[in-house]
């Protein structure tokens, strides 16, 4: 755990105080640098180690690359070995030497396990891929480099969005870090309810949501009913989860004069495997899109194969970003066969049905095609989803498994009662501001009554 929801919100309110009383722009920047290096490493001050090595190595292969111009190639590559490198041995190096060990050994060499005890620095899937964006977007001659340090650093660290996004370029996040900031009174309350759904989806949603999905994902052999019942729930757990980090990472930046991308369009209305990664996690669905997916030949490749092979490398790789274990990687991987076979049917890219029934079934299937994502992505033990897919009808659905899953769904169903009160407020009265007004004032009584001490981290933060 970083914080707490309201432990961050005593650090934010001291910031923010204090930021706003200073009206140089170079001593805001400082004080928000200084203020990101306490919020990351409050409990592990070392990992303030990593973030200043890739943010020292990443500022100059940018500047060296300007100025050496014959060169540029090498210092991109040294930024890349770098980055990737920090982020390959942290968060990879025991999965890949396991696999290694299980190889070796099933084709008779004996070795011993050789496997470290590495702790996963919170983030650094996310500042890595933005620093890498910067020295990419710097070589391709689409940003110029930057010569403040500080301004810099605090692009790399900016704490709203340190530890779970979203991942922000360079091209749009910079801007705004070197341009003096002022109060806004818009800006200011506009945050307010982006702040309110945050904590709402978090504290209210997603983490009593989640004792239902541990839970059921804890069983040693549920039905396939019960799996069902499991995996919608942490459809929810998910998405409310993720984007209620998004969404208190927005505030806090628009009350510091910063505007962040938004990371999320309601993904579970997509039609189709590309339309859901337009709408989910957007940040990253685009990252890939512009530095692998495309660069690889995108969907301009001359054959369906090439075609196949580009999107199993960059949703495989999309996969194994979020973690060091195959669900992961079967997740992206999933998703690319997805992808692929809905160009195949020439259903893909941005394809609308011709009408609402073909809409309303396009939306059904991709929604059971998420879900089948879902449940990969959650499950640790890809032998067990296999299981519970075989068995889980043999085993039966009436008794108690019928009941469990019924009260799960109940509660799937009542959770997300207030993501369609806020999807109302949003789009059917989005100018009713004394109804707004009403409705925010009720959360907020809803969050503090249900806030809990002992409340689950952002699933994000193990990515």
């Amino acid at each position: 755990m970083v914080f707490t929801s309201f432990d961050y919100l005593f650090f934010f309110a001291i910031v923010f105080t204090t930021y706003w009383l200073i009206q140089k722009k170079s001593l805001q920047n400082l004080l928000l640098l200084a203020a990101s290096y306490i919020f990351y490493g409050y409990i592990h001050p070392w990992f303030c180690i990593l973030i200043t090595t890739s943010t020292v190595v990443n500022y100059l292969c940018a500047l060296l690359m300007n100025r050496f111009d014959s060169k540029r190639k090498i210092f991109l590559v040294i930024s890349l070995v770098c980055s990737l490198g920090i982020l390959g041995f942290f968060k990879y190096f025991n999965f890949f030497a396991e696999n290694v060990l299980i190889l070796l050994n099933s084709a008779g060499l004996k070795i011993h396990p050789m496997t470290l005890r590495i702790f996963l620095p919170v983030g650094i899937s996310f500042y890595t891929f933005q620093t890498l964006s910067y020295t990419i977007d710097v070589y391709r001659g689409k940003i110029p480099p930057r010569k403040n340090l500080v301004d810099f650093a605090l692009f790399v660290a900016f704490f709203p969005q340190l530890v779970a996004g979203p991942i922000e370029r360079a091209s749009r996040l910079l801007p705004q870090v070197e341009k003096p900031r002022h109060w806004d009174w818009e800006m200011f309350l506009s945050a307010w309810p982006l702040l309110i759904k945050g904590y709402l989806k978090k504290i209210v949603i997603a983490d009593n949501v989640a004792i239902y999905v541990d839970k059921i994902f804890m069983l040693d052999q549920p039905t396939f009913l019960l799996l069902t019942a499991g995996t919608l729930a942490f459809a929810l757990q998910i998405y409310t989860d993720f984007s209620a980090y998004t969404d208190i990472a927005r505030a806090s930046a628009k009350l510091l004069g910063f505007n962040l991308m938004e990371n999320f369009k309601s993904p579970y209305l997509a039609i189709s495997p590309s339309d859901f990664w337009r709408r989910w996690h957007i940040s990253l669905s685009s990252w890939i899109n512009d530095y692998l997916y495309i660069p690889l030949g995108g969907s301009r490749v001359n054959t369906k194969w090439k075609f196949a092979l580009v999107l199993l490398t960059s949703l495989g790789l999309s996969g194994l970003w979020h973690g060091a274990a195959w669900n992961f990687i079967i997740w992206g991987i999933y998703h690319a066969i997805l992808i692929f076979a809905y160009h195949s049917l020439g259903i893909g890219g941005r394809w609308t049905p011709g009408s609402r029934m073909k809409t309303l079934l396009a939306w059904v299937v991709m929604l059971c095609f998420t879900m089948v994502g879902w449940a990969i992505f959650r499950s640790t033990n890809l032998g067990w989803l296999i299981a519970v897919f075989t068995q889980g009808f043999s085993i039966g659905t009436g008794g108690d498994s019928l009941v469990v899953s019924l009260v799960v769904l109940i509660s799937v169903a009542f959770y997300s009662l207030p993501l369609f009160a806020l999807m109302f407020l949003d789009r059917v009265i989005p100018n009713r501001k004394f109804v707004h007004a009403i409705i925010y004032s009720f959360a907020v009584i809803i969050i503090m009554t249900l806030f809990r001490e002992s409340q689950q981290d952002f699933i994000y933060f193990q990515f």
